[in-house]
């Protein structure tokens, strides 16, 4: 009997669903004033941002790592959001404040390797450049 037990918990372990827990998510702190006023801190990982008042945004897909910011090109994570949406989140305020958020994007700020840029987009298609967001916040990893 004991024979059995190990590989069927080997088994059982191998075909269990996998979650993946909330403290891989990177914890990230407000710095800009948008930031600060309407986000709050957040936990980001590439299947959801969840933001200060719980609210969140999961991912469907990475649909692009590079993405145009100021003419030149990035290294960037661009997500399509699963279900579309425009939280209130701190104060009352929207995310994007004019539309159903469809795509976040995430790059490293050019100009300080410390702070990390998030925008989000309400377009259609897949965005390639940030002129295209409805807003930007920045943060720094805490």
């Amino acid at each position: 009997m004991n024979r059995l037990r190990a590989p069927t918990l080997a088994l059982l372990l191998a075909i269990a669903p996998v979650s993946v827990p909330s403290a891989l998510a990177d914890s990230l702190a407000a710095v800009s004033s948008t930031a600060m006023a309407i986000t709050g801190d957040i936990e980001f990982d590439d299947f959801s941002i969840v933001f200060e008042n719980g609210e969140t945004l999961e991912f469907d897909e990475l649909v692009a790592d590079n993405f145009n910011v100021e003419g030149s090109q990035v290294g960037a994570s661009v997500y399509s959001v699963t279900s579309p949406a425009d939280p209130e989140l701190n104060n009352g305020n929207r995310l994007c404040g004019q539309g159903d958020v469809t795509y976040v994007a995430t790059w490293g700020d050019p100009s300080d390797a410390e702070l990390t840029i998030v925008a989000v987009f309400d377009t259609q298609d897949a965005p390639l450049r940030d002129s295209e967001m409805c807003a930007s916040y920045t943060y720094v990893y805490k």
